[in-house]
């Protein structure tokens, strides 16, 4: 059975900044199809929920966070098997700091 993909408001939040950010720098379309290829990347996680990598950086919590990479940026997510899907908390840039993968 395939499983829901729920966006936190912090991880729709991101997605936002990276639109504004890239539309600004690049113009609206490349601002979207990154946008869309994020989103498009997230899809696979329906029918294959474990198929992301373990976020070593976030070994401590309890989620068991993974992740999946489009281009420069890592897709945090954990499986909810309690509400029977697959929530994406976070869309980070890789070419920041790593230690700011915590903020979740």
């Amino acid at each position: 059975m395939a499983l829901k993909i729920y966006w936190t408001d912090f991880s729709k939040s991101e997605l936002q900044n990276i639109f504004a950010y890239f539309k600004e720098k690049a113009g609206i379309r490349i601002s979207r199809k990154l946008i869309n290829g994020i989103i498009k990347e997230t899809r696979r996680l329906s029918e294959h929920p474990l198929i992301g990598q373990h976020e070593e950086l976030l070994s401590d919590r309890k989620e068991g966070f993974r992740y999946l990479v489009y281009r420069n940026y890592k897709i945090i997510y954990w499986v909810n098997n309690e509400k029977n899907h697959v929530e994406i908390v976070d869309v980070f840039d890789t070419r920041q700091h790593p230690i700011k993968i915590k903020r979740i």
